[in-house]
């Protein structure tokens, strides 16, 4: 097991209600499956309660913690619930990303601007900033930003492309201080995936129905033409949290089956 007596926080690990799988409990359930007891974080608790007993329906080690990112304090909690349980933090996995009400910059609220860089941006650094001192006493540990292609893409959605932007000078600028302490910061950009958060979120704001709307998806990706899954997301993680890369931080890695390799 890759993962065997490690403790991980999984951030965003319940999921949209959806036909398909997310990255968050994708994630959750294969590092339970590698041997991590997992903290299942999630503001909602219901979706949060139901990846717990996935995870225990396969014999694997979870517990919940309902949480809200954008409070500091509920972060700071969440951290020391997990050091109480489980003795320990390992991972920290910072699966977030909103783009509710985003639009281009001329027609952007400020409040929908606000609201996109809290979840994005200041959530994953307050997990992050109350798991590096545990982190730090341990002289280990590892945490995992999901960022997206949109960072380095063009899309219409303007907050969101900036938050995820920051998120890997974020994740760039946590390397770089944490090395010397034993701990690694790595992010993951995915691409186009057929998960609930986009298929039936997107389907629902738009307008669109399902089908038409994962064909035309399809059809925008090199690899194969056809988007990935929360499963690829999910082994990324599991790659970048294991000792297999035990060499490698300040890394942001695309899962996008070469939607980001067009540009240049």
């Amino acid at each position: 097991m890759r993962l065997k007596d490690k403790v991980a926080i999984v951030v965003g690990a319940g999921q949209t209600p959806g036909a398909t799988l997310g990255n968050g409990r994708a994630t959750a359930l294969l590092f339970a499956r590698e041997g991590a007891r997992v903290l299942v974080l999630d503001r909602s608790a219901d979706s949060a309660e139901e990846t717990r007993a996935q995870i225990e329906a396969e014999g694997g080690v979870a517990a919940v913690c309902v949480t809200d990112i954008t409070d500091e304090a509920q972060c700071r909690a969440a951290i020391e619930q997990c050091v109480a349980r489980f003795g320990r933090v390992d991972v920290l996995h910072n699966n977030v990303g909103i783009g509710h009400g985003d639009r281009g910059p001329g027609s952007l609220s400020e409040e929908a601007f606000d609201l996109i860089m809290k979840v994005n941006l200041k959530g994953p650094w307050f997990m992050a900033k109350h798991a590096l001192p545990v982190m730090r006493t341990q002289k280990a540990g590892v945490i995992i930003n999901i960022s997206s292609i949109a960072a380095v893409c063009a899309v219409g959605l303007f907050a969101y492309k900036v938050s995820k932007a920051a998120l890997n000078a974020m994740t760039h600028s946590l390397a770089a201080g944490n090395a010397k302490h034993g701990i690694r910061v790595n992010a993951i950009m995915p691409g186009l995936m057929n998960t609930p958060m986009a298929i039936e979120s997107m389907a629902e704001a738009s307008g669109i129905d399902r089908g038409t709307l994962i064909s035309a998806r399809d059809s925008l990706v090199p690899l194969g033409g056809k988007q990935g899954d929360a499963w690829d997301v999910a082994h990324a993680a599991l790659f970048l949290a294991s000792d297999e890369a035990k060499f490698i931080t300040g890394a942001i890695l695309p899962v996008d089956g070469g939607q980001s390799a067009r540009i240049g």
